[in-house]
């Protein structure tokens, strides 16, 4: 570049410090045997096909009369919500005494290849909903969900609204063509009859690699420019691997659901117009007029919040509630600043309802 000037001896010492950092983080990474998430104590408590429903029982003599349902996206693995004890959503719930359930989509394989959005939420969810009322001892739960697994608690709660008591959306999409929309402007262009006819089910490092071409030089160079210090020393090393771990155990998705999801809200748009279809059931959002919690990333790229804020204009709800969180999509599970906020928040919003 002309005008740009390379003082040797800076350069020399740069590339010296950068070569010391890089033997050190093998040192770091020869001595690290396990990669562990998950930590929270957890009890399977029914199966479904791939489908694992888990129990993580409150730890505090302070519980709340409703038990909690997670249901997170099916395009990742439900254990960012526990990443790590300092880093884990799911512990600070649990130990403010909330009776915690949570849905585990597993991994498809090519026997689920025509599984569809009704098959997800009106048989899967719909089942993982009464077997939590039934092992509470309850009539109704809160459900929790996350990213796309929110758009699928918005269809249910819409189709099963008297099985729900309060509802919270985390990093959910509503309106999938905003202008600042990365991935619906993707979709565009993609043949995803031709994927789904080819493939089958869509394989897992395809969306990933989709997620981290929105965002390449943070993703990409700039990570790999960094990982020597996040590397530094075995519980920076623990962090950085639980987090490299999560973000690549990509399941697949099953074909036909796959296919219906994008192309009735990420091309058509339908949650949010009112044209959503479950199976032959319509989706009317207006039938939701529980209390919801709406929470969303002020820096999140794959659902801005232009995505999740017109929630409100298109329920029923007379008690409805937005929290900003000053953080990315996973951010808002695992950043220092989250753990402060958000388990606190639905805590004391819960046990405002309950």
């Amino acid at each position: 570049m002309k005008g740009l000037k390379l003082d040797p001896t800076t350069l020399n010492a740069e590339l010296l410090t950068f070569n010391t950092k890089l033997v050190q983080s093998c040192r770091t990474l020869l001595e690290i045997d396990q990669v562990d998430t998950w930590q929270t104590p957890k009890t399977e408590i029914y199966r479904q096909d791939k489908l694992r429903l888990y129990h993580c029982p409150a730890q505090s003599d302070n519980k709340t009369a409703t038990p909690l349902l997670i249901c997170y996206a099916l395009v990742n693995r439900i254990y960012m919500v526990d990443l790590e004890p300092q880093r884990s959503l799911l512990r600070r719930l649990v130990e403010a005494g909330h009776e915690v359930y949570l849905i585990d989509w597993g991994y498809p394989d090519a026997a689920d290849r025509y599984l569809d959005l009704d098959d997800y939420v009106n048989d899967y969810l719909d089942s993982c909903v009464d077997q939590v009322r039934s092992h509470a001892g309850c009539e109704q739960v809160n459900l929790l969900g996350i990213c796309q697994g929110g758009t699928l608690g918005l269809c249910y709660t819409a189709l099963q609204p008297k099985k729900i008591n309060n509802l919270i959306t985390m990093v959910t999409p509503v309106d999938f063509h905003t202008d600042d929309n990365l991935l619906a402007k993707l979709s565009q262009y993609v043949d995803i009859d031709l994927a789904v006819d080819t493939y089958g089910n869509i394989p897992g490092e395809f969306l990933n690699d989709s997620y981290n071409a929105l965002l390449p030089m943070r993703l990409g160079v700039q990570k790999n420019l960094l990982m020597p210090n996040q590397l530094a020393d075995r519980d920076s090393a623990l962090s950085f691997l639980r987090m490299e771990q999560w973000i690549y155990d990509s399941p697949d998705q099953a074909g036909e659901a796959f296919r219906e999801f994008v192309q009735q809200f990420f091309r058509e748009n339908r949650l949010i117009s009112g044209n959503a279809m479950i199976g032959d059931q319509p989706v009317d959002l207006q039938r939701i007029d529980h209390p919801v919690l709406n929470i969303y990333g002020t820096f999140d790229h794959l659902v801005p919040p232009s995505a999740s804020i017109p929630l409100q204009d298109c329920i029923a709800s007379s008690d409805y509630q937005a929290l900003a969180i000053d953080s990315g999509h996973i951010g808002v599970f695992v950043s220092g600043k989250s753990q402060h906020q958000v388990a606190p928040a639905i805590d004391r919003w819960l046990r405002a309802r309950d």
